[in-house]
């Protein structure tokens, strides 16, 4: 039986395709050599378990030191009771050590030890029964909180100057977040750990990236070895532009194509079953998508994002810590300027919050194709200003997300139409206060040939204080089309004034001329 494309729990070897350990984390075993203690952190399902067990296998299997990987996840229940975190850790790294490591490598019998003390006196009475230097990845340390976490990180400093024959000789601490924020889920009170750092013994942070192209070739050219099947150069390319590298969004993608859409392995994985497959995975919202959608009620998540989809200036210091969070929860590109970290992403955003809107409009998607398979463009923007009319103001007049209120009620709308047959991509333009949106629509003509429609809009809002951003916005649309090589395009004005005339006056569609000659359709709504 062939490998396959793993999107839950870690890679294991033989069974699931897997990007070298070594490779992602490159500085580890540097580190680890330096005796070293250090913090790994990550977004979920990154690869984090997957890396550092590989990581524990192979100095393990070297013969220079005793290294293990095991879980904090089960002193979760336990927030402020000290003594039964720090035993249902120690039972963990037992069974771990014993399913992992040679009998002589294995702890001895905990000893007797105070409560806010067992986990220093067991690490140390391990460190000088072992025959080699002790090395520990410490996974899911954030699972612990309150007074847990302070006794495991101070514990840890208690221990640390014993190193390495009275004490574990490296410690790597794995989480989500770096250690500078581990403050905040001890209490927050930097005083009750007698330093600003929790940590002070770290040597460094290590953030595990996402998978580089070259790694992504190397994934999918592991199923290629195996099975036969190739996967076209166009189709790994979109496959790299729609995730980012987020490594479970690389494997699902695969895994939606090999698995789910079943391609035989006769058939080459070309870019159509990308795009399949990537609608797939958003509209089935799997765990990893979910658990990213539930961030967006978060109000320094809100915070950021907000500015964002509205394409305004984003008033935050590059170091503010609501961007950092963001970064660290991999919501957001780790360089800027300030955007979703990858296609995929920033299209569930989008469909979750304007998914109210869509359940708003009634249209019947099968009216927009014409009888030569085209969508028709003029249709929709007719019946949104319809709809913009009788349900804009209420639509806007909320609080969540309102700055980009207007846009995503037309995103909204958009979606619902276009669903099933076409696909919209979009641009958040920080800083140039607009939205710009791709319609791509497939269709067949008579001779059986395919083609491809594409339909450009530009999103534009007019504020309170501002000039009418209808200059503006039509020199953008025309930088726009000129990427695009389109010879006309759609700009939408939304004017959001106070004191803007009736919702039912002002919404109007027009054409006009752009800076460059095209001939524009104008929708002022």
């Amino acid at each position: 039986m062939s490998r396959r494309f793993n999107t839950a729990g870690p890679c294991r070897p033989g069974i699931d395709y897997m990007v070298p350990a070594a490779a992602r984390l490159p500085e580890a075993l540097g580190l680890v050599e330096q005796e070293g203690y250090f913090v790994v952190h990550a977004p979920r399902q990154t690869g984090k378990t997957t890396t550092l067990e590989a990581l524990a296998r192979e100095l393990t299997a070297a013969g220079r030191y005793a290294a293990l990987l095991f879980s904090c996840e089960s002193g979760r229940a336990w927030e402020d009771d000290i003594g039964s975190a720090s035993r249902a850790v120690l039972e963990r790294i037992r069974a771990e050590a014993d399913r992992v490591l040679p009998l002589p490598l294995r702890p001895p019998a905990w000893p007797e030890a105070a409560e806010g003390a067992l986990l220093v006196a067991a690490l140390t009475a391990w460190a000088q029964a072992c025959p080699r230097p002790l090395v520990l990845f410490v996974d899911e340390i954030d699972a612990l909180r309150g007074q847990t976490l302070i006794s495991v990180l101070s514990q840890l400093r208690d221990g640390y100057r014993g190193r390495p024959g009275s004490f574990p000789a490296s410690v790597a601490l794995c989480g989500l977040r770096d250690v500078r924020d581990y403050k905040a889920a001890s209490g927050g009170d930097p005083s009750r750990l007698g330093t600003s750092s929790p940590f002070n013994i770290k040597l460094e942070s290590l953030r595990l990236g996402d998978f580089t192209a070259d790694e992504v070739r190397e994934l999918y050219g592991q199923h290629t070895a195996e099975t036969g099947q190739e996967f076209t150069s166009a189709a790994v390319d979109r496959a790299i532009e729609l995730t980012g590298g987020q490594p479970w969004l690389v494997n699902a993608l695969a895994r939606e194509v090999v698995e789910k859409l079943a391609v035989p392995p006769v058939e080459p994985i070309t870019i159509d079953h990308v795009e399949q497959a990537k609608e797939r995975l958003i509209l089935a919202r799997a765990t990893h998508l979910d658990s990213l959608a539930a961030r967006l009620a978060e109000p320094r998540v809100r915070r950021v994002l907000g500015p964002v989809l509205a394409g305004d200036v984003l008033t935050i210091e590059p170091y503010d810590d609501d961007i950092a969070y963001l970064r660290d929860l991999g919501l957001i590109a780790q360089d800027p300027p300030v955007r979703a970290a990858n296609p995929i992403y920033r299209e569930v955003i989008v469909r979750v919050l304007a998914s109210r809107i869509q359940e708003s409009v009634i249209a019947d998607p099968r009216s927009f194709v014409r009888p030569d398979g085209t969508f028709d463009l003029p249709k929709m923007l007719s019946e949104f200003t319809e709809f913009w009319m009788e349900h804009g103001e209420f639509l806007t007049s909320r609080d969540y997300y309102s700055e980009a209120a207007p846009q995503l009620v037309l995103m909204g709308f958009l979606q619902r139409v276009v669903n099933g047959g076409g696909y919209v991509d979009r641009e958040y333009g920080v800083g140039t206060g607009r939205t710009d949106l791709l319609i791509r629509w497939p269709y067949i003509v008579e001779d059986g040939t395919r083609h491809l429609q594409r339909e450009a809009l530009e999103l534009k809002v007019w504020r309170e204080g501002r000039a009418d951003p209808l200059r503006a916005g039509l020199r953008q649309l025309d930088g726009y089309l000129d990427r695009l090589d389109l010879t006309t395009g759609v700009l939408v004005v939304f004017d959001q004034r106070p004191n803007a005339a009736d919702i039912a006056e002002r919404t109007v569609i027009t054409t006009t001329t752009s800076p460059a000659g095209r001939t524009i359709t104008l929708v002022r709504a």
